[in-house]
């Protein structure tokens, strides 16, 4: 068992920004076309943070043409480039999957001072 531990150690990133449910950021990862590398930014809110440990994921939500785009992150992925959070979000619950039904201004969500 410590084995494991251990191993899971090495792997997990340790300059994680400290992200919560609610929080809008900018996923950077690095896209692989072809033979050539580039780095993508997807910025959204997270509405949703599951497992923990080296199996940690975000689910990132954002709106792209007038369509809900859904991404769901391992935060430990050696292709995560950064992860930065841009505002800091007001929310009381654990997941917000409410956010899905909601149109405009009213999937906002209010900013934590």
């Amino acid at each position: 068992m410590n084995l494991v531990e251990t191993l899971n150690q090495q792997y997990m990133k340790s300059e994680l920004p400290t992200m919560n449910v609610g929080d809008t950021v900018r996923v950077t990862v690095r896209v692989k076309e072809g033979n050539r590398e580039r780095n993508q930014a997807f910025e959204g809110t997270i509405i949703a943070k599951k497992h923990g440990g080296i199996n940690e994921t975000i689910t990132v939500r954002r709106i792209s043409y007038n369509v809900g785009v859904e991404k769901v992150f391992p935060v430990h992925s050696p292709s995560i480039v950064s992860v930065e959070t841009v505002r800091r979000g007001k929310v009381r619950r654990a997941k917000l999957y409410y956010l899905r039904d909601r149109i405009g201004k009213n999937a906002k969500v209010k900013e934590r001072i």
